[in-house]
């Protein structure tokens, strides 16, 4: 990417002017009334220019008639018509100067009718005429806390270093939740709907170089050329990790996506190149979350080697199954490990094995730090997993002190030397304790400790990021990069 169309392209994220172009005087849903709403909620400090030429002042702003009344070129425009207008506002957009244009509208290719197809052209005419950077049509577009640009989206939200790339409004407006209750936050996130112009290969050039991004999540279900994609992806991939949740890997959801006027046909290409590459590979969002999480908090661990700490005999058992089952291993404790664990477990009621059956752990704060100083210290152990529990008479626990706080003080003292991560459980359908669960994962989260809601998603975080260094490592013959910001 050139200079000029980086800066065009900051411009887009990174707006000091905007012009919301169809914002009606009632609020009617999504339209520009939304977006404008949600500027205003989020604080936007850029100048706002509404586009109408019914009325003239909407929401205590003052109205233009068109683009070319506007008093200067903006950074960006945001068109909220219906199809049949937009080539002609392109046009307009064309003769003031202005270069990034973001199109909420649908009625186009997605539409796979005569008309949606030749309206959909016409923007494609306009933009090559005009040299139009342009998002969409048919999306959510940009999204990015640092800039207060949220015309959509989790509101307020803070900035963070993980970049979301969509062709999915409504799993974009999810991450963007995920990120701000998990704490690590978005540095830009776009949802670009049929990408007509910019397609996701070009949002991924620019996060390349974009130094407020360390993690790039996509949720795609094609590109218009996986060849370039996957030659830009090879690059990046190295130095930013790339997590990826393809769409239209079973007969129903292919059906689904072949609704989509870019779907890809070379899945060969894709999956040898993915596969080559290293580039993580999702099923679902929460698993996205949940493996960004990791990627952004966690030193690179040493092996796949996992030291539990935990409580009960039954959890114990399954989470060693759940583990052996992603290729995470669970060594028994030996040597020195081994004495002083079974000097500190008593026999009656634990276990002084991997996983160390301690429910001491859960409210003695002393205790727990002194069985996992023997953890981090045994270089025979890679990784680790604190489980937690949310107190209740059920288990015949006396009155309490909260010693979370206690927990995450020793945790952010130790979480590079090797990775940890925590596990705190609310299911089982008592909304007290997935109230209170979800509170705690919070704490961590904010912490940068990773706390996930149940084991199968901390493991398979755990060994997302395994892979991906092992690919590193293997792809560079030498060792990995550290990515986490001490």
């Amino acid at each position: 990417m050139d200079d000029d169309q980086r800066k065009t392209f900051d411009r887009l994220f990174s707006p000091k002017s905007l012009t919301i172009i169809g914002t009606s005087k009632a609020y009617s849903g999504l339209d520009g009334q939304f977006f404008l709403r949600n500027l205003q909620r989020a604080d936007f400090p850029g100048r706002v220019y509404l586009i109408d030429p019914i009325t003239q002042e909407i929401n205590g702003l003052r109205t233009y008639p068109n683009i070319s009344a506007l008093p200067e070129v903006v950074d960006l425009a945001i068109v909220c018509l219906p199809a049949k207008f937009v080539s002609s506002v392109l046009s307009e957009c064309v003769h003031k100067g202005v270069r990034n244009v973001h199109i909420l509208t649908s009625g186009f290719k997605e539409l796979r009718t005569p008309e949606g197809i030749q309206l959909e052209n016409e923007i494609l005419r306009e933009s090559l005429k005009g040299q139009l950077n342009i998002v969409g049509p048919n999306c959510m577009g940009p999204y990015v806390p640092a800039s207060r640009l949220m015309l959509w989206g989790q509101i307020p939200a803070n900035p963070g270093t993980f970049a979301f790339i969509s062709q999915s409004d409504n799993l974009t407006q999810r991450m963007t939740e995920y990120a701000h209750f998990m704490g690590f936050g978005i540095s830009k996130a776009v949802s670009f709907g049929n990408a007509t112009v910019l397609d996701s290969t070009d949002y991924l050039e620019y996060l390349a170089e974009d130094e407020g991004t360390r993690v790039i999540g996509f949720y795609l279900d094609s590109v218009q050329n996986a060849r370039r994609f996957l030659d830009v992806a090879r690059r990046l991939n190295r130095t930013k990790p790339l997590v990826l949740w393809k769409a239209g890997e079973t007969a129903l959801e292919a059906g689904s996506v072949a609704s989509n006027p870019t779907i890809s046909r070379e899945d060969r290409i894709w999956e040898n190149g993915l596969r080559q590459m290293g580039v993580t590979r999702v099923c679902s969002l929460e698993e996205m979350a949940c493996t960004a999480m990791a990627l952004l908090n966690l030193p690179p661990p040493k092996g796949r080697r996992l030291f539990i700490l935990g409580g009960g005999g039954g959890n114990s058992v399954y989470y060693a199954d759940v583990c052996l089952h992603l290729g995470l291993q669970i060594p028994p404790l030996t040597g020195e490990t081994q004495e002083k664990i079974t000097a500190l477990v008593p026999a009656v009621g634990s276990f002084a094995r991997n996983p160390v059956d301690a429910w001491r752990s859960f409210h003695d704060p002393d205790f727990m730090k002194k069985i996992l100083d023997v953890a981090f210290s045994d270089q025979d152990l890679d990784m680790i997993i604190l489980d937690r529990l949310i107190h209740q008479l059920t288990f015949g626990q006396p009155v309490y002190t909260d010693t979370t706080q206690l927990t995450i003080d020793y945790l952010q003292k130790n979480r590079m030397r090797k990775p940890v991560v925590v596990v705190v459980d609310g299911s089982g359908e008592d909304p007290f304790l997935a109230e209170e669960a979800a509170k705690m994962r919070q704490f961590f989260c904010q912490a940068r400790i990773p706390a996930y809601s149940s084991l199968p998603l901390a493991t398979q975080a755990l060994a997302h990021i395994v892979t991906y260094y092992e690919k590193i490592k293997s792809s560079r013959g030498t060792a990995s990069v550290d990515l986490a910001d001490v």
